[in-house]
């Protein structure tokens, strides 16, 4: 990522969001496989733009490598988006 060399740790801000939401790395050789893996769903998006941001920081923390908030027991085992269960 151009802005963000060292990648994007979670609960940061993307550097390469414009001020409209939108990516600006968005159909760019640039733009991470990881960002482009992702696929919107019901689920996902729900009913709000809220429900959406909500799914991502619980994805961003769940995916958090060990020395994160998942591994120090922020999210319990019983929640949807615990490392062990995954997003549903």
């Amino acid at each position: 990522m151009p802005r963000m060399p060292q990648g994007k740790p979670a609960g940061v801000r993307c550097a390469h969001l414009l001020t409209d939401e939108r990516c600006e790395l968005f159909g760019r050789a640039e733009r991470p496989a990881v960002c482009s893996s992702l696929q919107p769903s019901p689920e996902m998006c729900g009913a709000s733009r809220a429900h959406a941001l909500r799914w991502l920081r619980a994805l961003e923390v769940a995916t958090t490598p060990p020395a994160g908030p998942c591994h120090r027991g922020i999210i319990g085992a019983s929640h949807p988006l615990h490392a062990s269960q995954g997003p549903r």
